[in-house]
């Protein structure tokens, strides 16, 4: 099996993940928007920290499969996490996306969002892949759109 098809394969996978696609309630729940007007993407993060762990996230919206299984690995690797820890894994997947040099142990901090590295050269497919992580971004260090 070749390694494009071994990402393929694990694209699929998050993507059809339906779990972290609800609705969050409740004190502390965080939103933020996210659209791509050029293919279509419309997906809303939604996360709820309390005493500086993001306790529960979500998604609500549709997106390709890329944005739908990107948003599926980093609610799995920011979930349960102190706030600070979910910033730099974002952080360090910009690094990655923008093409800048990051250690292995940065790569391995990422988990399976990895390979989303495999679309940082493709200007069509990159905004599906870092969608979401911009509205992480955004709730996570200007604490903008809290309900």
């Amino acid at each position: 099996m070749d390694i494009d098809t071994i990402y393929q394969e694990m694209i699929l996978e998050y993507s059809r993940k339906k779990e972290n696609c609800r609705e969050l309630s409740g004190e502390g729940v965080k939103i933020e928007r996210g659209h791509n007007p050029s293919c279509g993407d419309d997906l809303t993060l939604l996360i709820r920290e309390k005493d500086g762990i993001i306790d529960e996230a979500s998604f609500l919206g549709r997106g390709c499969a890329i944005s739908t299984a990107s948003t599926n690995m980093l609610i799995e690797l920011i979930k349960g996490k102190k706030a600070e820890e979910g910033k730099r894994k974002v952080e360090i997947f910009f690094k990655m996306m923008n093409g800048k040099e990051i250690s292995e142990e940065e790569k391995e901090e990422l988990e399976d969002a990895q390979i989303l590295e495999y679309f940082a050269q493709m200007p069509a497919r990159i905004k599906c892949a870092t969608l979401s992580w911009h509205s992480a971004d955004v709730l996570l260090n200007e604490k903008k759109g809290t309900v």
